[in-house]
């Protein structure tokens, strides 16, 4: 049965003159679907009971729900979400402060194999669903009420998968979340985090995407990228700079730096003079952030002082530096550590 969050406004309209119902039955029951985040028929009450039952006998909810939720001792929350074809994904809600950002996933695993990313490790099985990414957000938002007494503030595409190889799914999902007659976020509270999808890049400076844009680079240098990232091997860094000079360009936004420090692979002074030098055609902003060990243990994290040399070097070149403190270390819920277990 059909799922009535993948029908269009027009395709909506369509059903309910099909059945003989009034036409302003669609914007009621769009706003249930895509401002409330309802899971039944039964949550939409100013509908007839008539009209609830024939939805219910053309269309279903393939609704994704909370399998398992973990907290960490810094607070942050980390949730097994079931698919409705029984499959995993994983979402994280970091509070800070006033605010609450939610991690979410794009797809069920990821096929980009980074050699530091435990994601990696699952293999690629499908891409999610505009509506499962929503479903994501409203579920742990949800939550965030329960456990931090406010609303989910801010959004990253930095779970399971590379956004941009589920382009129009994400693309579909954040037009739904930033929708001033639908959930009505902020495009400014939302990043998108990819390895460098060159061709995905294009396309978000073609439409003059709103939102942040982050990549995920841990070298300027092509040898170690590439053993690093495969992804480099059809979207080179010289491309990749190429592509985001043209971002920049059309949209005017300042481009985030991910960078994880890796001990001996990407941690020296040599490693930043090269970054400086890659980041010269653009203003951007450097997050590095502390590695987080997997279980192979080939990998990792710099050492304290050296660390600090970096990021001084860094510094001392006129770049922009945040250092992100890792959070929910202890139920592998911090960045590159979410898996199906």
């Amino acid at each position: 049965m059909t799922d009535i969050r993948t029908l269009t406004y027009e395709e909506l309209e369509q059903f309910l003159f099909s059945i003989q119902e009034k036409k302003f039955r669609a914007k009621q029951i769009w706003t249930w679907l895509w401002q409330r985040g309802v899971g039944s028929f039964e949550e939409m009450t100013d509908l007839s009971l008539a009209l609830r039952s024939k939805l219910a006998e053309h269309f279903a909810f393939a609704r994704t729900v909370i399998e398992q939720e973990v907290q960490s001792r810094d607070k942050t929350a980390k949730f097994a979400l079931k698919l409705h074809d029984g499959l995993l994904i994983e979402g994280v809600l970091i509070p800070a402060g006033d605010r609450v950002t939610a991690c979410v996933s794009s797809q069920v695993g990821c096929p980009l194999h980074c050699a530091f990313c435990a994601t990696g490790t699952m293999g690629f099985t499908r891409n999610l669903h505009y509506a499962e990414i929503v479903d994501e957000y409203v579920l742990m938002n949800v939550r965030a009420k329960e456990l931090y007494g406010n609303n989910i503030t801010n959004i990253v595409f930095m779970g399971m998968g590379e956004p941009l190889l589920n382009f129009a799914n994400v693309m579909t999902a954040i037009d739904k979340l930033t929708d001033p007659k639908g959930f009505g976020l902020s495009p400014t509270r939302i990043t998108l985090s990819t390895a460098g999808v060159i061709k995905g890049i294009k396309a978000l400076a073609d439409r003059n995407f709103p939102c942040g844009l982050a990549i995920s680079l841990h070298s300027a240098d092509p040898a170690v990228r590439e053993i690093l990232m495969p992804v480099t091997e059809h979207n080179t860094l010289h491309d990749l700079q190429a592509a985001l000079l043209y971002y920049h360009q059309k949209t005017g936004q300042r481009i985030t730096f991910e960078y994880v420090l890796l001990s001996k692979v990407n941690d020296s002074l040599q490693a930043a003079e090269k970054l400086a030098r890659y980041c010269r055609p653009f203003p951007v902003k450097i997050n590095i952030i502390e590695y987080n060990e997997t279980e192979d243990g080939i990998y990792h994290r710099s050492y304290p002082n050296q660390r600090e040399e970096f990021i001084q070097y860094l510094k001392d070149h006129n770049m922009v530096v945040n250092v992100r403190q890792s959070k929910g270390q202890d139920i592998a819920a911090a960045c590159g550590q979410l898996v199906k277990r």
